[in-house]
């Protein structure tokens, strides 16, 4: 275009600094404050040890979804997942299966479910190469698989878990989780 002449750089910035600064002056919040709500829910796994093939038998907490670890792009996409093994149902991360991860789990003693409010920050009281016994009514914590933040960041994400049912013969685990979605905050309660 034939005489054009683009406009000076503060002319095109200038507004959008000045709505960013009314937008988020006005709130008096945190721009980067990932807000979250206590979202407590129920899911039921299936034990690896059964016969069938492609039932739910893993979970990924931060995403809130079932796996199916025998898919194909099953690989890195849990934190949790159910077997059988001397007659006792056992929670397996993905490392107790041999695949690269920093997922673990935790028990935890002396609280409820709804009054868990933070998770260990002692990363050596996570298990994540050896089975865990599931015990019914009792309260595990799970770090995840890293993820990615709203932001981009890598980062690990963290849940509770509570085994509500359990049948071994028939190789189901029901347990009611809750997780944090705000990257490596270890708050299993949301802030008021």
């Amino acid at each position: 275009m034939a005489g054009y002449k683009r406009p000076p750089l503060r002319l095109l910035v200038a507004p959008m600094l000045a709505f960013t600064v009314l937008s988020t002056g006005a709130c008096a919040d945190d721009f980067f404050t990932v807000r979250w709500d206590a979202r407590p829910d129920s899911v039921s796994l299936f034990s690896l040890a059964r016969p069938e093939l492609n039932l739910p038998s893993a979970f990924n907490f931060n995403n809130r979804t079932l796996v199916e670890i025998e898919q194909s792009t099953a690989t890195g996409t849990w934190d949790l997942a159910l077997d059988t093994q001397n007659g006792e149902m056992v929670f397996l991360t993905p490392r107790a299966m041999g695949i690269d991860s920093d997922a673990g789990i935790t028990l935890v003693e002396g609280t409820d479910f709804d009054a868990l409010a933070m998770a260990p920050g002692d990363t050596a009281l996570y298990f994540n190469t050896e089975p865990v016994r599931v015990e019914l009514n009792r309260l595990y914590v799970v770090r995840t698989i890293q993820g990615r933040s709203n932001f981009g960041q890598a980062c690990n994400f963290y849940a509770k878990l509570q085994p509500l049912r359990m049948n071994v013969a028939v190789g189901t685990v029901e347990f009611k989780y809750d997780s944090n979605p705000v990257c490596n905050n270890r708050e299993l309660v949301p802030p008021n």
